[in-house]
């Protein structure tokens, strides 16, 4: 067996300490998400299907299942499922597309703005959290 050559120098613990502070702030923002999302009647995946939908990149407030499969990088079969879910539970509705019929857009509910706004909004200091981990990486 051959031995590969190391290239690469070992991080020093100064590297590697804001590193591992930032995934422990990771760790604990997503188990907080999960717990306020419960905690609002959603399970851990409606919650992130709000924000995606509500946090849509063109500010819109609509998504398309196909613009939320690539955004959270699953399968469309399964972005499908959830949406299916979702609009059972009253949290998101389908709105064609005025430019071409094929399109179906997705909105919140009120209820679905509702719950996703106190999630949200009990999740402000677990984003902070993770704001200055992101900083001290840097």
């Amino acid at each position: 067996m051959e031995q590969v050559e190391e290239t690469t120098q070992v991080p020093s613990a100064e590297e590697a300490a804001p590193v591992a502070e930032f995934r422990v702030a990771l760790r604990r923002f997503g188990n907080e998400a999960e717990r306020v999302a419960r905690e609002n009647g959603l399970t851990p995946r409606r919650y992130l299907l709000l924000l995606m939908i509500k946090g849509a990149p063109d500010l819109s407030e609509r998504s398309t299942v196909t613009e939320l499969a690539e955004r959270l990088s699953l399968a469309q079969s399964s972005i499908t499922e959830l949406v299916a879910r979702a609009e059972t539970a009253g949290l998101v509705r389908r709105e064609p597309s005025n430019d071409d019929a094929r399109v179906v857009y997705l909105r919140l509910t009120p209820e679905g703005e509702r719950r996703f706004a106190n999630a949200f909004r009990s999740l402000a200091a677990e984003r902070e959290a993770l704001r200055e981990a992101i900083a001290d990486l840097v």
